[in-house]
């Protein structure tokens, strides 16, 4: 029996240990976890760190999903989970757990929650998507374009519009946008 126990704790060790060693956890950009809410929020700002944060200090909080505004007359919400619900593929919202914050993904040029401000010379609406591609192509077939802005709908705007610009002006941390440097 006192074998059958020594494997038992060494067993639970290692998993303790591989738990303490593995990545930290981060918030995933293009998923919601519906389900197991039990509070939810506007949140005025728009920025998910927003809905992180109030996850970090309620204790009854294991989850969060935060969903972009889906106009300009609705806000960006945030709902705590008090369970870890799978997630689900969705452009609308950005998840994670206890402990995650948030990680803005990077993917090659395209910049996250970035806006280049200013430097202007053509602005129109465009159609949603995720990562502004419809701006980024519109920037690649202008040689004019050097930077380029893909602001989401709901923020300030009751469509997504692209703003594509001759300068390249410095990145700003701001969750209503995607913006790109091309040349």
């Amino acid at each position: 029996m006192a074998r059958a126990t020594t494997v038992v704790g060494l067993a639970v060790g290692l998993v303790a240990m591989a738990a303490l060693s593995a990545a930290p956890a981060r918030a995933q950009s293009g998923f919601d976890r519906p389900g197991g809410d039990y509070a939810n929020a506007g949140v005025p700002s728009g920025d998910p760190a927003v809905c992180a944060a109030r996850c970090e200090r309620e204790a009854r909080c294991r989850a969060w999903s935060f969903s972009y505004p889906a106009g300009p007359t609705s806000p960006a919400m945030c709902w705590l989970k008090r369970e870890v619900v799978p997630r689900v593929e969705a452009s609308c919202c950005v998840s994670g757990v206890r402990g995650a914050g948030v990680i803005e993904p990077r993917d090659g040029a395209i910049e996250y929650s970035i806006d280049r401000y200013g430097g202007d010379y053509r602005s129109f609406e465009t159609t949603a998507d995720p990562k502004g591609k419809p701006c980024a192509d519109a920037c690649q077939a202008e040689n004019r374009c050097r930077a380029w802005t893909y602001r989401r709908q709901g923020y300030g705007v009751s469509a997504p519009h692209c703003y594509l610009k001759d300068t390249v002006k410095p990145p700003r941390r701001r969750p209503c946008c995607i913006s790109g440097v091309v040349r």
